[in-house]
């Protein structure tokens, strides 16, 4: 799958971080880094430090992604089903 558009980077970003802001108040703040079509989702705690959270994978649409859970006994990610029993969802839906 081809890398997502700046465009779509920055709109995945925003609505990540917005959507934390509300679900996870715990967080300070939300780091993504992109590397090719994948999306690599990590919280900031209140004492700044960073946990990694989970791995978005574009699927060619801005809405809906690929999921995997950051596993921190393996430091691998972990194709994920979501609660909706899809393998592909929102960001905001990943997050949750």
């Amino acid at each position: 799958m081809p890398a997502p558009s700046e465009h779509t980077r920055l709109s995945l970003e925003q609505r990540l971080g917005d959507h934390a802001r509300t679900a996870w108040p715990q967080l300070a703040r939300l780091h993504v880094r992109h590397r090719g079509a994948f999306a690599y989702v990590a919280g900031q705690l209140a004492d700044g430090e960073q946990v990694k959270l989970m791995r978005l994978r574009h699927t060619g649409t801005a809405a809906t992604w690929g999921f995997a859970l950051y596993l921190a006994s393996s430091d691998t990610y972990e194709n994920t089903v979501l609660p909706t029993g899809s393998i592909t969802g929102t960001p905001s839906q990943a997050l949750d």
